[in-house]
């Protein structure tokens, strides 16, 4: 096996790898970016104060993080942060379609933020091995933020999932809600590990060390036994994996036995998204030579 070689810089990327490498960065800041605009809106208008506050906080963390990344994918194709954020066109953008809906209600924000903090958690565990020094050293900032994100979102989904009104008696109502939302968020959820376009490349490179299918599996098997405890829809069936399909260390793999939908990655947007891009990119459209 050839030895894996550390890239420090965007100047000593190899030619056949750049552009794999830059949409793969460009989906991350997408995911995190457009995430944080959706849960900004609950700033003043949350369930309660604390969450006016820790909402506004989350989402301040996740738009900077999506400028890291934007700036690293800005380094490998000779353009700005500000440019990828506000200049692109819909199709051009690499989101998961599950960031991108609406905000719905607080439920749904919860599921939401619940499946895509544990599948980040996932995907962030892994990039901190990349080959790539500045996605490595990204990351491990990224993840300190990132912690106490999924804290808060856990401990939400537990509340809403186990919430009790008068008597000690189940609030079939917070159950509920939590229920509908993930029955309509989980075939989204399923496309955070579309793969990647020239995703084999990235693998042999050592920038990602495993690959989507298989961080998929990861994610599956880290969150089965919360949803199993909370009675809250789980929608795959267990399978025995073919050997060449899986890591030896998943004993399963999860099939889903719902449609996933993809084409968030191919710039595939629900409607949703084409709103939100229209107020968030007019200021820009309207002058994008102008330095704030």
């Amino acid at each position: 096996m050839n030895e894996i070689a550390t890239i420090a810089t965007p100047q000593a990327i190899p030619p056949t790898l750049r552009q794999p490498l830059a949409r793969l960065l460009l989906s991350l800041a997408d995911d995190e970016f457009i995430l944080g605009y959706w849960d900004s809106e609950w700033t003043g208008v949350a369930p309660i104060l604390e969450e006016d506050v820790a909402c506004s906080s989350i989402a301040q963390d996740e738009i900077g993080h999506a400028r890291l990344f934007y700036e690293e994918t800005a380094a490998i194709i000779g353009t700005t942060a500000d440019q990828l954020a506000y200049g692109r066109q819909p199709a051009e953008y690499r989101q998961a379609q599950l960031v991108e809906r609406n905000r719905s209600n607080w439920a749904f924000t919860i599921a939401r933020q619940y499946l895509y903090d544990t599948a980040d958690n996932v995907r962030l565990k892994a990039f901190k091995d990349s080959a790539y020094l500045p996605l490595a050293q990204d990351v491990s900032k990224i993840q300190r933020e990132e912690v106490y994100h999924l804290m808060h979102t856990a401990t939400w989904l537990d509340r809403l999932a186990n919430t009790h009104a008068t008597n000690n008696t189940p609030d079939n109502t917070a159950h509920a809600l939590l229920t509908a939302a993930l029955e309509s968020l989980w075939p989204d959820a399923i496309g955070l590990f579309e793969p990647f376009e020239d995703e084999e490349l990235l693998l042999e490179a050592g920038i990602l060390s495993r690959s989507s299918k298989q961080l998929e599996q990861e994610w599956l098997e880290s969150i089965e036994a919360t949803f199993g405890r909370a009675r809250l829809p789980f929608p795959f069936i267990e399978v025995a994996p073919a050997s060449d399909t899986i890591q030896q260390a998943i004993p399963y793999v999860y099939q889903p036995t719902i449609q996933p939908r993809y084409g968030g990655r191919q710039g595939q947007h629900v409607q949703d998204f084409m709103e939100l891009w229209e107020q968030m990119t007019m200021v820009y459209r309207l002058d994008p030579q102008a330095q704030w």
